[in-house]
């Protein structure tokens, strides 16, 4: 008969700490005997009455609990971790495989959903990789917390349609190089939207304005289109192509006949964290189709926004760029210095690559590149240009 109280699995916790709810004894008992064996503390509990307390006064990393418990199950300990802690990374478990469990799970921001019998080396690699997952989340809040962002700048509502016309008819494309420092060479370039229309100059207001007036599929379009004739001109290039929440909601976007599907392996979509990915329906089918079509994802603005776990357990990232709020005067603040430091060595083992953008000075460069940032990008090296600025590479 299982205890009604937690049990302490006594391990090291230099993995992390993991809260294991089962109410079947000899799972329970494997499971958490698993973990510890791998480098984790768990503190095993048969049911989840007592969850609440246990996160009230223990470091938790990761909650690992059955779907199916007496009293509360595992959709309601999940949405009581997701009150406590909207970035602690929660693994359900079920021997059902249950579709409405599963559509619960990913409601309510599980991080992993297994099915039983889980294999001890699947359970010990999935709750290391959602913890660093957690880790990177919870890093990123901070970053926003201690550094915040530029506050955008309110588009004058007075003729915003004719304006916006007027931006699209004269939009262009400007590429920034993304340099790969160990090597000296050009990783990428970023693609930057620009237009000659002097009251959207900045890609903020532009994108405010056709936010405001339901246009933004019409912006994507444009700008999907010209880096397209960019690179059919050009010649084999990687290009980092911004991509705003929305536009993830526009079907061109997946059409195999789109201008820019031709060169999809050669693109990644970069998604800002600034904005929210809520209401985008059947997001993870859009993601696996934007990869099929040969796209990557990356994560832009990281440390400039508020997203948290969600963030990466939804969009499964191959790329973050680390924002310029957190990267500027690297060299001068210790604190932003550790904090990048972490975060790289985290995405590293997420095998997520990393970009530092804006650069600026040869301080910042080495603090970043000390910091385990090797991709780089910003004034440094070149300004945005017209395809392809030339980059300055010397020490």
């Amino acid at each position: 008969m299982a205890d009604s109280g937690p049990t302490q699995a006594d391990g090291h916790a230099g993995q992390g700490n993991v809260l294991l709810v089962d109410d079947e004894p000899q799972v329970l008992h494997a499971y958490g005997r698993a973990l510890r064996a791998a480098g984790f503390h768990v503190i095993m509990l048969p049911h989840g009455g007592t969850v609440e307390d246990v996160l009230a006064k223990n470091p938790v990393d990761v909650v690992v609990c059955d779907i199916r418990l007496p009293g509360l199950d595992g959709i309601d300990i999940l949405k009581l971790v997701r009150r406590h802690d909207p970035d602690l990374p929660v693994v359900l478990m079920t021997a059902g495989g249950e579709l409405t469990s599963a559509v619960e799970a990913v409601k309510h921001g599980a991080a992993r959903y297994l099915l039983k019998p889980i294999a001890p080396e699947l359970l010990c690699e999935t709750v290391g990789e959602v913890r660093r997952l957690g880790q990177l989340a919870s890093m990123q809040r901070r970053a926003f917390e201690l550094f915040g962002s530029a506050a955008c700048k309110e588009v004058n509502q007075r003729d915003l349609g004719r304006r916006l016309e007027l931006a699209l008819e004269t939009l262009y494309m400007a590429y920034q190089p993304i340099i790969r420092w160990s090597t000296k060479s050009v990783f990428a370039h970023e693609a930057l939207v620009r237009t000659r229309e002097q009251s959207l100059l900045r890609p903020d207001e532009l994108f405010a304005a056709a936010e405001t007036l339901g246009r933004l599929f019409d912006v994507g379009r444009a700008v999907r289109r010209l880096v397209a004739e960019t690179l059919e001109q050009t010649g084999p290039r990687c290009v980092f192509v911004n991509l705003h929440p929305r536009d993830l909601e526009d079907d061109t976007l997946y059409a195999g006949d789109a201008p820019l599907s031709a060169f999809a392996s050669r693109v990644v979509l970069e998604i800002t964290e600034r904005a929210s990915l809520s209401g985008i329906a059947d997001l993870r089918e859009r993601l696996a189709g934007l990869r099929k079509l040969g796209y990557r994802i990356a994560v832009d603005d990281l440390g400039a926004g508020y997203a948290g776990l969600n963030w990466f357990v939804q969009l499964e990232p191959e790329i973050v760029k680390l924002d310029m709020s957190l990267t500027r005067d690297a060299d001068a603040e210790p604190k932003k210095q550790k904090l990048i430091a972490s975060m790289a060595r985290l995405c590293r083992e997420l095998e997520i690559a990393v970009v530092a953008e804006g650069v600026e000075t040869a301080g910042e460069r080495a603090a970043l590149v000390a910091a385990g940032c090797d991709l780089l990008q910003g004034y440094l090296f070149a300004k945005p240009g017209r395809p392809f600025p030339v980059p300055q590479l010397d020490d």
